[in-house]
């Protein structure tokens, strides 16, 4: 079987927009929550989200290229640059040599809505013209990428709900180590404007901890009283080993293991065997135990349920008290669609930097999140194998295995 390692990253957070602010955000635990005035304006019941600068393409993307991009292709156009650039693969590389792309999407709400009233305006659809049909389509990051980057291999969406971007590089790894391709682009984004968040705020999904926006999501806490909804985009190169190894190219880690499940249940309700089995998939596919994982990054995003259910599947992989575990939501809010490949940049940035960025606002477990082992404070560690998991609505679970190199 072939080896797949990871030779560039990009990343476009509330955080930070590159690796080494989010690194240093993540050692802090600093937080990038806030409230955003347009939702309450627009009817939010919560306000809080993740805050991003608009990003400044003017000069750097011609019109036509700009146009076609909406809010979270901008993120992924960013992140993406980054990592072409961190993994030494300018314009000439990637035209002489065939790159695929995966990345994870499931939502374009802000050019759908836009572009219905624009048409209940004027009542003339010719007004639309092709940019609101590009960025519209669920697979507008791909499509806009692969043509801004020249990239002529595989070329697909992820669309996975909240494991869409874990799933991404999982597909990619797979890809790599059949042989069928030697380079891919993988990774996810999520727009954050207050039209694409709407329906989950109608849910009551969301936390109400207004009076304290960095204190409001609080992964295992027994106060926690859901999620923050937060976005951006996070892109990783992943290379054949001996493909990198003749390039010279600097190697951040292995991709080890994929796991993966489908609960089969309930459409919104996570599961635990679910979620545990995504686990051990991971761990066998990457020929380890349980007990050779030195960190989790945990999918937990708030939430009573959801929070709940991944702590018992923990324990029932590992055990109780035994391996460190953190959300990084805590920090970044939930970035839904992006969430699973971003968690795999932060683990990647923790193994490299030997430490286990906190999760902050934990305070006290309740009944079910008691036994882990969760890390609440900035704490140096050297870490050579990590676990990120990532769950969806629809019952869809996804495990990642990573080795520091």
């Amino acid at each position: 079987m072939r080896r797949v390692v990871i030779t560039g990253i990009g990343i476009y957070s509330c955080i930070g927009q590159s690796a080494d602010e989010v690194s240093n955000s993540l050692r802090s635990g600093r937080s990038g929550i806030g409230i955003e005035e347009m939702r309450i304006a627009y009817g939010y019941r919560s306000p809080l989200t993740g805050i991003l600068p608009q990003p400044q393409l003017r000069g750097v993307l011609d019109r036509r290229q700009r146009v076609r991009l909406p809010q979270e292709g901008e993120y992924a156009y960013i992140s993406t640059k980054q990592a072409f650039e961190d993994a030494g693969m300018d314009e000439q590389y990637r035209r002489d040599n065939e790159i695929g792309v995966f990345f994870g999407n499931d939502s374009s709400a802000k050019a759908v809505i836009e572009s219905h009233e624009t048409v209940v305006r004027e009542k003339d659809t010719t007004l639309l013209g092709a940019s609101s049909l590009f960025q519209s389509m669920t697979s507008t990051v791909t499509m806009n990428l692969s043509t801004i980057f020249s990239l002529r291999g595989v070329n697909i969406t992820v669309s996975a709900a909240c494991a869409s971007g874990s799933h991404s590089v999982g597909l990619a790894a797979t890809f790599i180590r059949q042989g069928m391709q030697d380079i891919v682009v993988c990774g996810g984004a999520q727009e954050v404007n207050h039209l694409s968040m709407v329906s989950f705020d109608g849910l009551g999904a969301f936390s109400l901890r207004t009076d304290n926006p960095q204190g409001a999501s609080r992964p295992f806490d027994a106060s926690r009283d859901g999620l923050v909804p937060s976005g951006g985009s996070a892109t990783l190169i992943l290379e054949e080993y001996e493909h990198a190894k003749r390039r010279g190219a600097k190697i951040y880690a292995e991709v080890l293991g994929y796991g993966f499940s489908s609960n089969g249940g309930k459409i919104s309700e996570p599961s635990v065997e679910g979620a545990s089995l995504a686990m051990k998939r991971a761990i066998a596919d990457a020929a380890l135990s349980a007990s050779d994982i030195g960190y989790v990054n945990a999918h937990a995003t708030s939430t009573r349920l959801g929070d709940a259910t991944e702590a018992l599947a923990i324990k029932q992989v590992f055990g109780r008290d035994s391996v460190p575990v953190t959300s990084t939501k805590s920090m970044t809010g939930h970035e839904c669609w992006m969430s699973g490949a971003s968690e795999v940049l932060y683990s990647i940035l923790m193994m490299k930097g030997g430490f286990i960025a906190p999760n902050i606002n934990f305070e006290k477990p309740d009944s079910d999140t008691e036994g882990l082992n969760i890390v609440s404070r900035p704490t140096d560690k050297k870490m050579e194998v990590c676990l990120s998991n990532a769950f969806g609505f629809g019952g869809t679970n996804s495990a990642l295995v990573l080795k520091n190199l």
